[in-house]
């Protein structure tokens, strides 16, 4: 299973359906809170190609974007080969 990184806030609704989908299946996650810490939001931002928004997820390295498009890859099928690698 390729690594997921998940930039999040603890109020944001996003980021809790993002993690309950990965949650749902199976896949480990690093959570990287930037609430307090604009260090790490700024390198999310540039990680993120300008992105500001949370969540803000990687897999393998990849930027997928934030929790729609977690979302659309998992209705479209993609999203189990993109975590196995």
């Amino acid at each position: 299973m390729r690594p997921v990184e998940i930039y999040t806030t603890p109020i944001c609704p996003y980021c809790a359906m993002a993690k309950r989908l990965l949650q749902k299946k199976g896949v480990a996650y690093s959570e990287i809170d930037v609430s307090r810490d604009p260090t790490l939001r700024a390198a999310m931002v540039q990680r993120a190609n300008g992105r500001r928004t949370v969540p803000q997820i990687f897999i393998g390295g990849t930027h997928v974007g934030g929790c729609d498009e977690l979302h659309d890859l998992d209705h479209a099928g993609k999203l189990d080969p993109m975590l196995a690698g």
